[in-house]
């Protein structure tokens, strides 16, 4: 996974195991960062990196 590829909500789904709407509530919250080119939701494949680090620190 390049650090500058653009993830789409499935792409994240499938990678982090986690429902559509976990995956919204991450972005709605702010938890997973994200921008919209038009109608469409893109994820980079940097904040899904950094949201599993940050994860991984809170539960050590």
């Amino acid at each position: 996974m390049r650090d500058d590829e653009l993830l789409t909500v499935p792409d994240v789904m499938a990678r982090l195991k986690l429902g559509r709407s976990t995956v919204y509530d991450l972005i709605r919250s702010r938890r997973l960062p994200s921008i919209t080119i038009g109608r469409c939701r893109r994820i980079p494949a940097r904040a899904v990196r950094d949201y599993i680090a940050n994860e991984l620190e809170a539960a050590a």
